[in-house]
């Protein structure tokens, strides 16, 4: 198979979809990889090194597709690069259909066959290929958090772990799932005053369990958030329904009980984000400010540290980027249910139930398009 890799053009990405070391693996393999000229300059890799693990360099992403039968990406496709997808092409990359309509409708006119990287499982009901990119959001949340709490950027002036005599900065983390345990990891490393709400009881317990009260659990619910967030510095949204859009835990309403100049980080954002006044931001001016209260709203975090997130999603994929080149997309998702529980578009036709949901339309199952 021909597999393709173009160079990110959302602002401010700097990751790449396949590493020098996948494009080794697949060449050895018996497959062809063209690259993007400079595509994993962002990332720290050269034109050079994809030359010297066998791939090709082509000169733009119009060769890149043009070749391609596979397009090999990481964040969504820009209108731009849908439109250089055509019927029989296979892409994947994260997708986030389901907050979307206009990217949902290019991909199903495109006739291509899109897979998301962010609703294939594995064995134990994870999210694999969406796990370590949220590891990566939620250690970065409290940073970035703590960079907007600093009074010259509009917020509170206050110092996330203190200092003696000072109490540190209180900072609630609704969803204990990878990205509120990433999140509340850092923050608890950097001294703040830490509670995690989630719904599962279970997740909760392991919490308390591994961190013995250095970090405080509340179940979630309506009437939990709205206590604690007249006293939080700082909130991280890291609710996650995969594949679906977001739900609203904070209202507009309820930013006038917050305190002038606490942070709202939502790294639930490519779902439409957790905050009714969320709205998708850039690395190059990721914050803004409604009734007082701060928004980071960035929708690529990951991309402040291309490099390492470029590793971390690389080891993730490359299995399957192997599997869907060496078998085709209809022979791996038929052999592997877990890779099919990502087949969001086939020619023409939606196979995410869940966006089919968030967006009024017609959905049919992957099962269902196979006949499985």
């Amino acid at each position: 198979m021909h597999v393709g890799c173009p160079k990110e053009i959302k602002p401010q990405e700097f990751r790449v979809g396949l590493t020098p070391d996948a494009a080794r693996e697949l060449v050895e393999r018996g497959h062809r990889v063209t690259i993007q000229a400079e595509a994993g300059t962002g990332a720290g890799f050269t034109d050079q090194d994809y030359v010297a693990a066998g791939a090709e360099v082509a000169p733009d992403a119009q060769a890149v597709f043009a070749a391609a039968d596979m397009i090999v990406k990481v964040k969504e496709p820009q209108p731009g690069e849908r439109a250089m997808l055509r019927q029989g092409q296979l892409l994947f990359t994260y997708l986030h259909l389901a907050p979307d309509p206009d990217q949902t409708r290019d991909l199903l006119a495109s006739g291509a066959t899109a897979i998301a990287y962010e609703t294939v499982t594995d064995p134990r009901g994870g999210l694999p290929l969406l796990a370590p990119m949220s590891e990566v959001a939620g250690r970065l949340a409290p940073q970035m958090g703590a960079w907007a709490l600093q009074k010259a950027n509009g917020g509170r002036g206050v110092l996330l772990g203190g200092v003696p005599g000072v109490q540190p900065a209180r900072v609630v983390v609704i969803g204990g799932g990878v990205v509120g345990a990433s999140a509340a990891r850092v923050a608890v490393g950097m001294g703040a005053d830490v509670t995690v709400l989630d719904r599962s009881l279970a997740r909760l317990a392991y919490l308390d369990d591994i961190y013995m009260g250095r970090l405080k659990t509340r179940y979630s619910n309506a009437g939990a958030i709205a206590e604690l967030l007249p006293t939080a510095d700082m909130v991280i949204g890291a609710v996650l329904i995969p594949g679906a859009a977001a739900p609203k835990l904070v209202s507009r309403a309820q930013l006038s009980d917050m305190l002038p100049g606490s942070v709202l980080v939502d790294v639930a954002i490519d779902q439409g984000g957790c905050f009714e006044t969320s709205h998708a931001t850039t690395h190059e001016d990721p914050v803004y400010t409604v009734d007082d209260v701060l928004h980071y709203c960035v929708a690529n975090m990951p991309g402040a540290v291309a490099r390492t997130s470029t590793q971390a999603l690389g080891n993730a994929t490359l299995p399957f980027v192997v599997a869907l080149a060496d078998r085709g997309w209809r022979d791996a998702v038929t052999a592997n249910p877990h890779l099919r529980a990502g087949l969001a578009v086939h020619e023409g036709i939606l196979t995410s139930p869940p966006v089919g949901e968030a967006l009024g339309l017609d959905a049919r199952t992957p099962e269902a398009l196979l006949g499985l």
